[in-house]
């Protein structure tokens, strides 16, 4: 599992995920229950992110997303 650092691609606040990209890199499929904030969880695209990058079945997903600006 690594850090990485990125902005919101899109996010669907309905469905409830979105795509953040990484700087300089490839986009990582996120969900909200990745989302570490109290209340109603959702990014809104641009958003400045750190997040960890973990490998499941179905490729790469973002956990522990924090919005830092």
């Amino acid at each position: 599992m690594s850090q990485a650092k990125g902005t919101v691609k899109w996010f669907n606040e309905t469905k409830g995920f979105g795509f953040l990209q990484v700087d300089g890199g490839e986009d990582v499929f996120v969900h909200f229950s990745a989302i570490q904030s109290e209340g109603f969880r959702t990014l809104k695209e641009g958003q400045a992110v750190l997040f960890n990058i973990v490998d499941d079945q179905r490729g790469k997903k973002a956990e522990n997303v924090t919005v830092i600006a």
